[in-house]
């Protein structure tokens, strides 16, 4: 009798022991090969300190990284998995679009204060626009030819991208974060972190037309359009959650979690997917239907990989991997899976 009682709290136990684990288990982030699938690893060797933004030129299909802590601009072919050029000597290099019919690249620093333009064949600076203290996102109007640049304590300036000659500013309540712009309107969407909002401007107007609270969720950083849809999706640090306004009525309209330490967020229209990725180490993968919600995946990237950029036209997600202990920086090009 005593050697059945043993083995009947012995079972228990193991039994117990097996539950606990499939709750573990459930909890466990899901895996991505079903919606991102690494296809390169290029190494950037050389390149310390953390990465900031992205431009493509899909043409040649070749990737523009602004490398701020290292003081260059790497660029990267993605056909062949190659670093072909590193820009030296700028001083903190934020933000950086690309002029596919001028071949100019568009960089900012933040520290240099300026908007470097560099031909997009040699590399070499052209021109240089300078009073833009803080210098950080640039976005490119291609049916304006228009370039806007956040700066300073809250600011957008505009070049004329053929001239390079600076048309004017946009006056905001706090430096300007990440912003969007209409293809098919005149709206252009502002994160202001600082004042807690999302600034909505007329471009035509070159003015602030309304203003769209994230309420108790603070630091939006990142942003994505969804023009067809008429969302906008916000991704916030403190704490970790994606805002969804409508474009419509301006109210919010959802909420998500995400991870840690979001810098980038990208709408996939084309899937109706959010990517989100996060310095956490972690790809967001959301999948959207009018109204509903679904996390697709949790893909696993590395320690301080917050800066990405999606390719639509390559269904490609490139993330920029920072140097960090005995991972080197390198950039991970992920196949996006029907």
């Amino acid at each position: 009798m005593p050697n059945l009682k043993i083995f009947f709290v012995s079972a228990c136990f193991i039994l117990a022991g097996c539950n606990t684990d499939a709750q573990d288990a459930s909890k466990t982030p899901v895996q991505g090969t079903n919606t991102l699938r690494l296809l390169q690893t290029i190494p950037l060797p050389g390149v310390e300190g953390r990465f900031d933004h992205f431009a493509v030129d899909v043409a040649r299909q070749r990737v523009f990284v602004s490398a701020l802590g290292n003081d260059t601009l790497e660029i990267v072919d993605l056909r062949t998995g190659q670093r072909l050029h590193s820009v030296q000597g700028l001083k903190e290099p934020t933000g950086v679009a690309f002029a596919p019919e001028l071949n100019r690249i568009f960089v900012a620093e933040g520290a240099g204060e300026r908007c470097q333009i560099l031909d997009g064949t040699t590399f070499a600076v052209v021109q240089s626009v300078s009073g833009l203290p803080d210098a950080d996102n640039v976005r490119y109007d291609s049916a304006a030819k228009q370039v806007y640049i956040g700066y300073g304590d809250g600011a957008l300036a505009i070049l004329d991208a053929v001239s390079g000659k600076r048309l004017g500013d946009i006056k905001l309540a706090g430096h300007p974060e990440s912003f969007q712009l209409e293809s098919k309107g005149k709206r252009l969407f502002v994160n202001v972190p600082t004042a807690g909002y999302i600034a909505v401007i007329d471009r035509e107007k070159r003015a602030v037309i309304a203003t769209w609270s994230t309420r108790a969720v603070k630091a939006n950083f990142p942003m994505a359009l969804d023009e067809v849809g008429h969302h906008l999706f916000v991704g916030c640090r403190a704490p970790a959650q994606e805002l969804v306004f409508d474009t419509i009525s301006g109210q919010l309209a959802d909420t998500q979690r995400i991870g840690g330490d979001t810098d980038d967020l990208f709408w996939d229209a084309k899937r109706a997917r959010l990517y989100v990725s996060c310095g956490a180490g972690v790809v967001n993968v959301f999948q959207v239907q009018g109204r509903h919600w679904s996390k697709l995946a949790d893909v696993d990237t590395s320690a301080g990989a917050r800066t990405s950029y999606f390719v639509p036209e390559l269904d490609r997600l490139c993330v920029a991997v920072p140097h960090r202990g005995a991972q080197g920086a390198e950039l991970r090009v992920f196949a996006v899976q029907p």
